[in-house]
């Protein structure tokens, strides 16, 4: 049976359901995040795009590209309750749904032409959300998720497409190799320099001469670039929460200790989050003295996966929450409300300026186990 799978791509997300918020922002140049000096841009819209502003880029380049684009700080709650309104939307009409991130979804129609044409059936849903929420999305369907994803950048903004079945090289042929999804600027540049800059002169190059360059990566682009991907859809279920707690052998009222053993489990879970690709909005701290009293405080904080904002409010939460000056039996660290589309909503951070620090520490964790790098904070 032939696959039918479906990109579905809010355009602008962030951009979108600020100008809901506020009609004077439609057809303006709008950057979300990037507002302090050492902001970064989440989101812009089409407008600003033109003279060069993009995701992830500097605040204060943004401002010196366009001195006249309007700059929000942006508001995650409001975000973060559009992308589920949508997704409970979605998931009621979908055979089959993964939720890629805050912004995208994939949807498996695979057998239901027997019921309505697919497309069709992918065009009526992009109006239902249009309709009910007033946010642009654009969609693609092709017999994968790769192909999709590609073909959907290809429809922005506010558009559909569709590639049909043993169409897929031709439709992938004249497409820049950056259009991949993964393959970044560094891989691009390496490409170029091997004569490869678009995704039909990839198809071409040998799968094993991609291999000996770029190692099991060489045979990954080699198939994508032929439109192969058998990758299924992962069903929708939003994780509630993470957590980890200590119970110790001998009860401590150590503050050094205690506060220690909290940013060892707040970093150990910053690591997990991030790794997941998500961030959370709610993070709760537990203790149980030494008669078995057991108490709790939580606290809402813009959406995050920054071991420093998660540090200290954990903290704050501990110094308010510990009262009882009596000897401490265990200590817990939750965190909840979790969202996708991790690296996004962490550029709303003041902590994104750290993103790097953080990307190069879990990659030693991942190699070398969680322990091998620690926070300054714990060296102290």
């Amino acid at each position: 049976m032939q696959r039918a799978i479906l990109h579905m791509d809010l355009d602008s997300f962030f951009v979108a359901v600020e100008c809901l918020r506020d009609q004077r922002l439609r057809g303006r140049p709008v950057v979300v995040g990037g507002s302090g000096d050492r902001g970064v841009v989440a989101a812009c819209s089409y407008e600003a795009r033109r003279f060069g502003v993009h995701s992830a880029m500097p605040g204060r380049m943004a401002r010196q590209l366009c001195p006249d684009a309007i700059f929000i700080r942006g508001d995650f709650d409001s975000y973060s309750r559009y992308s589920d309104m949508v997704t409970e939307l979605v998931q009621e009409k979908s055979p089959l749904l993964e939720k890629a991130s805050v912004d995208e979804f994939y949807i498996d129609f695979t057998g239901m032409d027997r019921f309505m044409g697919c497309y069709q059936w992918a065009i009526e849903m992009r109006k239902n959300v249009f309709r009910e929420f007033g946010l642009p999305i654009s969609i693609a369907l092709s017999g994968s998720k790769t192909l999709s994803k590609v073909a959907v950048a290809e429809a922005k903004p506010n558009g559909h497409i569709y590639v049909p079945h043993g169409l897929e090289k031709s439709f992938l042929k004249p497409l820049r190799v950056e259009k991949i999804p993964m393959i970044g600027e560094k891989t691009g540049l390496l490409l170029r320099r091997m004569g490869v800059d678009t995704v039909g002169t990839l198809a071409q190059v040998p799968r094993k001469v991609l291999e000996r360059v770029f190692g099991k990566n060489g045979t990954w682009m080699w198939e994508k670039a032929n439109g192969i991907d058998s990758s299924d859809i992962v069903p929708y279920s939003a994780q509630k929460s993470i957590s980890k707690e200590s119970t110790y052998s001998r009860d401590s009222a150590d503050m050094v200790f205690l506060r220690h053993e909290i940013i060892r489990m707040v970093d150990e879970l910053g690591f997990e989050l991030r790794n997941m690709g998500q961030t959370c909005g709610c993070i709760t701290v537990k203790i149980r003295y030494a008669d078995f009293d057991t108490q709790t405080k939580q606290a809402s904080l813009p959406y995050t996966a920054s071991d420093r904002v998660l540090r200290k409010m954990a903290i704050d939460l501990f110094t308010r929450l510990y009262s009882r000056r009596l000897m401490i039996r265990l200590i817990g660290i939750k965190l909840s409300k979790l969202a996708n589309g991790g690296t996004q909503l962490m550029l709303f951070d003041e902590s994104s300026s750290m993103a790097p620090l953080y990307a190069a520490m879990d990659k030693i964790r991942k190699r070398h186990g969680i322990q091998s790098v620690s926070s300054a904070a714990l060296v102290q």
